[in-house]
């Protein structure tokens, strides 16, 4: 399998959960604003939609939509654990928060605030977001280790990502203590950290 990231972005969760799962997956980072690949690629080849994460499967398709390739990388490896089986409460719940996580949190904050195009008031609307989003987010923790059950799911790897950005924002997460407890656990993760420490050098390489 081929996954296709762009350093620091939504595709660090993917990334994470390979190492996690411990899949022989070949990453690829992807130049989004040229929609070419690290080897030269026409990214628009590879994905429909010109977005990372891209997951090619050994049969050529491609999954090209964070929460769809998150739970088939965790299908790969049941065994990690990375997402509750089929047909449980459990595994509902993760798609709710997977939805909630990329829906209202990627999209509807994120996307306006990190696109350099977009207008002063836009960014401006979706700043307004940010403490009432951690808020949300703290009611959904509490005070569990695990967004989902007693072990770490795709779920987390996603929340750990967006929480990069909340501090990429200027945002001071200890004003949620919880919240800022459960990053630094992530961050420490040793999957968390390998990717996270990969990626950044991917991105200093390219700001050089």
């Amino acid at each position: 399998m081929h996954l296709y990231a762009s350093p620091m972005a939504c595709s660090l969760a993917s990334h994470i959960t390979v190492l996690e799962a411990g899949l022989p997956v070949t990453v690829h980072y992807v130049d989004t604003r040229a929609k070419l690949t690290d080897d030269g690629e026409d990214y628009w080849s590879i994905s429909p939609n010109g977005y990372v994460p891209a997951l090619r499967l050994p049969s050529g398709e491609v999954l090209n939509e964070g929460p769809s390739v998150l739970q088939y990388l965790a299908d790969q490896k049941p065994e990690a654990k990375l997402a509750p089986a089929w047909g449980t409460t459990e595994r509902y719940q993760l798609i709710d928060v997977l939805n909630y996580l990329s829906t209202e949190v990627h999209k509807r904050v994120f996307s306006p605030l990190l696109a350099a195009r977009s207008p002063d008031e836009v960014k401006d609307r979706a700043r307004a977001l940010l403490s009432p989003t951690l808020d949300a987010i703290a009611r959904r923790l509490g005070d569990r280790d695990y967004l989902i059950g007693d072990s770490f799911t795709v779920a987390d790897a996603y929340l750990v990502v967006l929480l990069n950005w909340f501090r990429h924002v200027g945002t001071d997460l200890r004003q949620w203590p919880a919240v800022a407890a459960y990053h630094k656990r992530q961050l420490a993760r040793p999957t968390v950290a390998a990717a996270v420490a990969q990626e950044w050098a991917e991105h200093q390489r390219r700001a050089a």
